[in-house]
């Protein structure tokens, strides 16, 4: 299945109305089951849809990677299956966390039982880690040579993954914020990559999911283009997590743990 499809438009303007070709991006329910039972139901975009299942997986509880014998994407009438197949040890272990219902597009939480497994208590990550503040600040804009859905559609979300003195060396997009993060999460543990090496990128605003996933990750520095919600900036303050935020036309403010932003070449300026 395609991610981005041809329809049929027509543009009203100042100058009268036309007819136009829009390419706009598929999206279609995604249901990620575990030795066959169905663990959630996600609308995606159609692609990277292996390390989508791993990620999602991960960080929402259900398996690690090295936990996870085989990966199938299976397309039936009504959507895709992202069929995990793991140790029964670990499939039994789910019942606590297990999801059966459809979330709108990139939603991270829809199915969750309780506000206790909501805003879940997260690891405090280890010191070390650093970006130079002016890499740091052109992020998003590094992030746009990694998005060809989005320059084809104009609508969507991308994640990356930023490392000093390389800039962004892997990207994944998605309709979904929360689902661009998990394919990257998915991508960087298929390919062995190191997450307190770097930093990830988001184009989107910077809410509670998002810090779950990048701490649970293990990746010390998070940017995002946009805005984070005051219980965001809590709750990665609280995790000794960097965020830092608007992101844009060379500069961007931190909001937690300013010291992992290297601002000596900045400075000496």
């Amino acid at each position: 299945m395609k991610a981005s499809r041809s329809i049929s438009a027509v543009a009203f303007g100042q100058g009268g109305s036309r007819n136009l070709a829009r390419s706009l991006p598929e999206e279609v329910p995604v249901a990620v089951t575990v030795n066959g039972t169905t663990q959630a139901v996600m609308m995606c975009s159609p692609s990277d849809l292996e390390d989508f299942a791993v990620g999602f997986a991960f960080t929402e509880g259900f398996a690690r990677g090295e936990q996870i014998e085989k990966v199938d994407i299976v397309e039936m009438d009504a959507g895709i299956e992202a069929r995990l197949w793991v140790d029964e040890a670990v499939a039994e272990a789910l019942g606590a966390r297990r999801r059966a219902m459809m979330g709108p597009v990139g939603c991270g939480l829809c199915g969750i039982d309780s506000l206790e497994e909501a805003l879940r208590d997260l690891p405090v990550l280890p010191e070390g880690g650093a970006i130079e503040a002016g890499l740091a600040a052109r992020g998003p804009d590094l992030l746009r040579d990694h998005q060809p859905l989005h320059d084809l559609t104009q609508a969507v979300h991308a994640a990356g993954f930023m490392v000093p003195g390389q800039g962004i060396v892997l990207a994944r997009e998605d309709v979904g914020r929360h689902n661009a993060l998990d394919k990257l999460v998915g991508a960087m543990q298929r390919a062995g990559m190191e997450p307190r090496d770097g930093a990830i990128v988001l184009t989107s605003r910077v809410s509670v999911e998002m810090v779950q996933k990048c701490v649970l990750l293990g990746c010390p520095i998070l940017i995002a283009v946009s805005a984070p919600t005051a219980h965001a900036v809590r709750m990665g303050d609280a995790a000794n997590l960097t965020m830092a935020a608007f992101a844009r036309e060379g500069r961007l403010e931190t909001f937690t743990h300013p010291k992992r932003i290297d601002r000596s070449q900045t400075d000496a300026a």
